[in-house]
């Protein structure tokens, strides 16, 4: 099945973040909690973790994309 998966509110004040790298690439298989890339949000670095497990089959945000909260970031197929 496939999830697209959508960026978390990282901060109680952040609107959204600058993609700084992936940690995966498509077709690599993630845990549920693993990270999937790193963000800079006003403040800070975070990465942000798979909320299920599968393969990554699409990334749909490139490095330094500024993405919002909510915004679709990558898809991942479990299953």
């Amino acid at each position: 099945m496939r999830h697209t998966i959508k960026l978390p509110k990282l901060g109680d004040m952040t609107e959204g973040v600058v993609v700084i790298e992936w940690l995966v690439a498509e077709g690599d298989a993630v845990a549920e909690g693993d990270a999937l890339l790193r963000a800079e949000t006003d403040k800070v670095e975070a990465d942000v973790p798979a909320p299920i497990a599968g393969v990554v089959t699409e990334r749909l945000v490139a490095e330094q994309d500024e993405v919002a909260n909510g915004e679709p970031i990558a898809v991942i197929t479990s299953g």
